[in-house]
């Protein structure tokens, strides 16, 4: 369902699931939040959202970010030090879609490794890249991984795998779980903290974003040992991520933890129903969807203008290196059908 029942949206928006709107219950939490001075670490609601968070998933402590960009940078500057690396998928955002921060702001330098269908990175891959400890090479210090990724859901036994290997090798570990909460959902819709929290036992680091599918406006927080976050802590006022009275923001943020998790389940169904309407369809390829994220190759004849044309008929989407459909809580099934009809008319017309 749409985030507001009482506006109509004449526009069906799956370019991804950081377009929502905050719903009338979450302004209404932002409204009567708590504040005080975060800079100080006097912010009831930011020291509320970090010690649940925490809590939740298994650490010791947890800080609050303005994005997820700046969580993963700060998490990569508090485990690597200059001329150090990290072992990277290369569709992961931490490589790819951060705009270089690690290597332009950190000198950490990125080893991407190519990803398996499943989207894991092999673990013959991850071993034969940590560099012997040689002055001509830089210091392998850190695996990273990303859950989703491309809206797939890593597997428990390869994740426990995984970040074993890099335990036994000498690298410390850290998730991007910018959709961790998708993944829970995947894995146990009936207990989704449990799954987050299980998921989050192999890693020494953990960022979760809030303003993608849980529908918060702003904010991620990153989450470790009280050591490891308080260099984070140093990081972020570096980078300018020293924020004043955020509660206001963070009070969004704890509202979605509280209310929005579960209902992730809501998107992922829309996504297989989004997947289903279009299989089939001339020129398409579709590949089933896992979590949120439908991803469609198909033909130049189709691919042409596909984009202008959905537009057009009030339905936005994404095509930066495939088509990509992204359902949220700001789509609901009438929406999808709409998108659904207005892809076909297209592919009906050009792909035959």
């Amino acid at each position: 369902m749409s985030s507001d029942p009482t506006r109509a949206h004449s526009v069906i928006d799956l370019r991804s699931d950081t377009v929502t709107r905050p719903t009338p219950a979450m302004r209404e939490a932002m409204r009567v939040a708590d504040v005080g001075d975060d800079v100080f670490g006097d912010d009831p609601t930011v020291n509320g959202l970090q010690d649940a968070l925490a809590q939740q998933l298994g650490f010791e402590a947890a800080l609050f970010m303005p994005s997820g960009t700046q969580s993963n940078l700060c998490a990569l500057m508090s485990h690597c030090q200059r001329g150090d690396e990290y072992i990277v998928g290369q569709m992961a955002h931490t490589y790819r879609w951060e705009g270089g921060g690690a290597a332009v702001l950190g000198s950490i330098q990125p080893q991407p490794l190519n990803h398996a269908a499943d989207g894991s990175l092999p673990l013959a891959d991850i071993e034969a890249n940590i560099k012997p400890d040689d002055a001509h090479f830089a210091r392998t210090r850190l695996l990273t991984l990303e859950n989703t990724i491309g809206g797939k859901v890593l597997p428990m036994d390869y994740l426990a795998e995984a970040t074993a290997l890099a335990q036994r090798r000498g690298l410390a570990r850290h998730l991007d779980g910018a959709r961790l909460f998708n993944a829970a959902v995947a894995i146990d819709a009936g207990d989704p903290y449990a799954a987050a929290r299980r998921i989050c036992s192999h890693f020494d680091s953990v960022s979760v974003c809030f303003s993608k599918g849980l529908g918060a406006p702003v904010g991620s927080v990153l989450c470790g040992s009280r050591a490891f976050i308080a260099q984070a802590h140093r990081w972020r006022k570096m980078v300018g991520g020293g924020m004043r009275q955020a509660g206001v923001l963070a009070a969004a943020a704890h509202h979605a933890l509280t209310h929005h998790v579960r209902r992730l389940a809501d998107d992922h169904a829309l996504a297989r129903r989004l997947a289903e309407g279009l299989s089939g369809l001339p020129g398409l390829t579709v590949e089933a969807p896992q979590t949120n994220i439908v991803f469609v190759d198909a033909t130049p004849a189709v691919a042409t203008g596909l984009l202008d044309h959905l537009k057009q008929h009030g339905v936005l989407a994404t095509g930066l290196y495939r088509l990509r459909f992204v359902t949220h809580l700001d789509v609901d099934a009438a929406g999808v059908d709409r998108a659904i009809a207005v892809i076909r008319e297209h592919c009906l017309r050009t792909g035959a």
